[in-house]
């Protein structure tokens, strides 16, 4: 495709049909992501409960690798979208190589923690030795292999900001066939394979983002779109990683209050059921399913409100958030009406023990009543992040997560055990889901007033 023509599409072709053919792959994409995590968690809480509880106690940490490559990855693409709307190719081109760079510094540096304070971190969350064991064994693997997570994440967010996401959405599902095919063989023992339990699914999770991220590396340094990755060009620049993380940070931020708020919550129910850290483990497998197509429709969302933003189209911007608010809150409605409706088949998938179907049904019920507005404020959120306010989104996250969530947990597990933990969930949505309202209505009234005026966020030339 002729490179001023592919430009040119998000700032020109009718908006619906740009988000869906943006979109679609990335949804599509994440919902395989969503699919291999589910599978793993499925295949090991055949193997044992035991062994569902220990990645549920990994689990906040794998976010954490998530929300440095997640944050890194939305600065990224925020500002590579928003220079090629300024038609400023080089430099998006040197944003992707400083991009790569860090991809790697990242992966040394969480290797090394793997390596040697694992079992450490995994201790203060449990002292019971069995569960330590295995989730140490298993963090310890994915945060050894964690250069094969950031590389391709943060590599397909360098395609995404030029509007690629088929290639990326190619790399999420060669990663997750290997997956999904391995993780039996792995964990149970099958053939000539080891039987490695908990830990078989880490090894087989960091071989699959392995041969993605060879896939995703060689699409890089062989586009002939917007982005030419030139290491004869590189230089490092210390403004350039500044102004990926003035979007990206706060990103980031978010993505670690959901590892803090996992790993409290992980805390609060742990005291009551050891159980209970299961049915955690379980419904934050089973919402991917429901939150990861929203991601993928940001991953086409974005770049479209970028571009209009950095070109000033706010009446393109305008649909955008119309058509995005409206496909969010009815993918999150979708899974709202399927957490009420089959909760009990949901849960005996990865285990049919009483006890922990009888509460996980509890939660996905009481949890879900929040689904309908999760997608609106996801969408609203990516906004915010694709014209350089995510601080705005950062102080939404922190009411919903840590301000109100984790306390509203802690007193209802007082007043009335664990079924009622479950309801601070819908209570912290419905606080920051009003919060956020006000701060959209208020910000981007003030954004499309400058933009109809010629003002636009000029911070991006500031070089």
């Amino acid at each position: 495709m002729n490179n001023q023509t592919d430009q040119n599409r998000l700032g020109t072709e009718p908006i619906l049909p740009l988000l869906i053919k943006l979109s679609i792959p990335s949804i599509f994409s994440m919902t395989i992501q969503a699919l291999y995590n589910v599978v793993d968690s499925i295949y090991v809480g055949n193997y044992s409960v035991s062994g569902l509880s220990a990645l549920s106690l990994a689990f906040p940490l794998q976010m954490f690798l998530i929300a440095i490559s997640v944050g890194t990855g939305v600065g990224a693409s925020s500002l590579i979208s928003r220079l090629l709307g300024k038609r400023e190719k080089e430099r998006a081109s040197r944003v992707a190589e400083h991009v790569l760079l860090l991809s790697v510094f990242y992966g040394i540096i969480i290797a090394l923690i793997g390596a040697f304070f694992s079992r450490g971190i995994i201790s203060i969350f449990t002292d019971d030795i069995a569960l330590l064991e295995m989730a140490s064994e298993y963090i310890s693997i994915i945060f050894i292999g964690s250069t094969f997570l950031f590389v391709p994440i943060l590599s397909s967010d360098i395609l995404r900001g030029e509007g690629n996401t088929f290639v990326p959405m190619v790399a999420m599902l060669i990663g997750a066939v290997i997956n999904i095919v391995l993780d039996p063989f792995l964990i149970f023992g099958i053939g000539p394979f080891p039987e490695l339990g908990a830990a078989g699914a880490a090894y087989a999770t960091v071989f699959s983002r392995l041969i993605s991220g060879i896939y995703i590396i060689y699409m890089v340094f062989n586009n002939d779109r917007d982005i030419i990755i030139d290491k004869s060009k590189f230089k490092f620049e210390f403004k350039i990683i500044k102004d990926i993380y003035e979007v990206g940070l706060p990103a980031m931020v978010m993505q670690f209050l959901g590892s803090f708020m996992t790993a409290g919550l992980n805390l609060i129910v742990g005291s009551y059921n050891t159980d209970a850290i299961a049915v955690v483990g379980i419904y934050f497998k089973l919402q991917s399913f429901v939150f990861m197509p929203v991601f993928g429709l940001n991953q086409g969302y974005m770049p479209i409100i970028g571009y209009n933003y950095g070109f000033n189209k706010p009446d393109r911007m305008k649909k955008t958030i119309k058509y995005g608010l409206l496909v969010g809150g009815s993918i999150t409605t979708l899974g709202f009406i399927a957490f009420q409706l089959i909760p009990e088949q949901l849960v005996r998938l990865f285990n049919d023990d009483p006890e922990l179907v009888s509460m996980g049904v509890t939660a996905l019920k009481t949890i879900s009543l929040a689904f309908p507005i999760i997608g609106l404020a996801i969408v609203a959120s990516t906004t915010f992040q694709a014209v350089g306010r995510g601080v705005i989104s950062l102080i939404a996250s922190f009411l919903r997560q840590i301000i109100v969530l984790l306390p509203a947990a802690y007193i209802l597990g007082k007043i009335g055990g664990v079924s009622l933990i479950w309801y601070s969930f819908p209570l912290s949505e419905f606080i920051s889901g009003v919060v956020l309202v006000i701060l959209f209505v208020k910000v981007f009234s003030t954004v499309f007033k400058n933009m109809d005026a010629g003002i636009i966020d000029a911070d991006i030339d500031k070089r």
